[in-house]
């Protein structure tokens, strides 16, 4: 038997390695407290920033999309709610520090509406270096005034994070509550609870639901679509929900060819009356989940047949309960003429069929309004003139109006005119109250720009968040 000879190691050579770890140690504690000092999170910044962001897929008419995305994107809902107990809306979209960088903050800001200013806006979550919008909050109030924010991840390598303010009504503190995979989070408060869609990247995009009765513990994640061209393919969904009268819950969604969301074809909806339980067609056939046939009684357009593409922008329920969806449709996903023409549609069911109206026409698939319905009258606010910026997202701001649930639209107001950069995404507060009914962004649509916010009524009003703030509450700037 031989055993291995012990070495010894020269003193010197012992301390050189020790000194080399000490160092290295210092090196990375010294980096951790650089990264924990300049993280922002619950840090107030000294005003109103959108972020500038582009997906660099590039075509001859510029980028698949680009632009003003700091209330991006139609799948992140909602973004802003009025809290009538404070009067105060409170709202979260992608903001930056300063106007030269592109690092993402997810973001909250208050306008009360008893004295007309906003708060500085408050830092929930920093994404440390991140800059894709689709990382944006959307956001949620519960029964106490508890404001809670979902910062989107993508994916398994960048996951969602829930928070929840450290005070009813007050945006000055937020605690960490999970980080977990979803990407476009749709939280609702619900009569029976909190109710959330959302979406995971499993190679392909598939559209999820949880619910939870205290906003903490939440069920298993449901898989809701799962639907192919043909059997074997890959399938993929994007959807946009809402909820009616605090107990029913709908969503519709598209289907993507082979898993590809340049493909995104058909209109599809479900919804359920009893927490998700249950789901059901508009027409009442109840629906297993997942869905996973193409011809299912959820299918309320076929457009593969009309080889359409679907870009969905926003829903909502008439006064009987009947779903609305807006959104836009065209002959392909590439920006310019090609895909020409990009038409705002309405799908509504009428209480016997799917009715589908054209109500104008914009220049890109990624132009964004949402839709506000009341007994007397439905309108849309959104980006449906060209702007500055030819074939890119967003554009001038006109309001559309539709009455008595009739067939035609009609352009009543021309909120923006002559403007340097385009308007884009147009967000709905939940319980909207005067003036603050919708907000949005603008930027340059080509070309890495500055970005502000805004927000307007429909008497044709509107109001720029302030840029720079040096007190902690201003007035917003009138400009129209």
């Amino acid at each position: 038997m031989f055993r291995k000879k012990a070495v010894s190691y020269p003193k010197r050579i012992k301390v050189e390695r020790t000194g080399k770890m000490r160092l290295l140690f210092l090196l990375l504690v010294a980096f951790s407290f650089c990264s924990s000092a300049q993280n922002l999170n619950n840090k107030k910044v000294d005003g109103y920033r959108g972020i500038w962001f582009e997906l660099n897929q590039k075509h001859e008419y510029g980028d698949k999309y680009s632009g003003a995305l700091g209330t991006y994107t139609a799948k992140h809902v909602p973004l802003a709610i009025y809290a009538k107990e404070v009067e105060k809306t409170f709202f979260v979209y992608g903001g930056t520090k300063s106007e030269n960088e592109r690092y993402l903050l997810c973001m909250i800001g208050e306008y009360n509406h008893r004295t007309g200013m906003v708060s500085k806006p408050t830092v929930v979550y920093d994404k440390e270096g991140v800059d894709d919008p689709h990382d944006n909050p959307s956001m949620m109030i519960d029964d106490e005034g508890f404001i809670y924010v979902f910062v989107s991840g993508r994916g398994k390598s960048r996951q969602g994070i829930k928070l929840k303010s450290s005070k009813p009504f007050d945006i000055s503190d937020f605690v960490h509550l999970s980080k977990e995979e979803f990407t476009y989070p749709q939280p609702w408060r619900l009569e029976q609870g909190y109710f959330h869609f959302f979406t995971k990247y499993n190679g392909v995009r598939q559209l999820y639901f949880e619910f939870s009765t205290d906003g903490i513990n939440w069920s298993e994640d449901k898989l809701l679509a799962a639907i192919p061209e043909n059997e074997g393919e890959k399938s993929g969904h994007y959807q946009t929900g809402n909820f009616f009268n605090n107990q029913k819950v709908g969503t519709f969604f598209n289907r993507h060819l082979d898993g590809h969301p340049d493909t995104r074809t058909d209109l599809f909806y479900i919804q359920s009356e009893d927490f998700g339980q249950t789901w059901k067609s508009i027409d009442g056939k109840e629906i297993e989940l997942p869905i996973t046939q193409k011809d299912s009684p959820a299918r309320a357009v076929d457009y593969r047949s009309k080889n359409k593409n679907v870009y969905m922008k926003d829903m909502g329920f008439d006064y009987q309960g009947f779903p609305v969806c807006l959104y836009i449709r065209s002959n392909g996903f590439q920006p310019g003429p090609d895909s020409a023409p990009y038409e705002w549609c309405i799908s509504k069911w009428d209480g016997k069929n799917w009715q589908t109206f054209k109500v104008c026409e914009s220049d890109h698939n990624y132009d964004m309004g949402s839709l506000f319905i009341s007994e007397k009258e439905w309108l849309i606010v959104g980006p449906t003139k060209a702007g500055a910026q030819k074939w890119g997202v967003g554009g001038e701001l006109e309001i559309w109006r539709l009455k008595d649930e009739g067939e035609k639209w009609n352009r009543i107001r021309r909120l923006t005119k002559n403007s340097t950069f385009s308007h884009a995404y147009v967000r709905r507060p939940v319980n909207y109250k005067k003036p603050f009914c919708f907000f949005w962004a603008d930027g340059h649509s080509h070309k890495f720009s500055k970005s502000e916010l805004y927000f307007g009524d429909f008497e044709g009003n509107i109001w720029k968040l302030p840029y720079e703030m040096k007190n902690d509450y201003e007035k917003p700037v009138k400009i129209y």
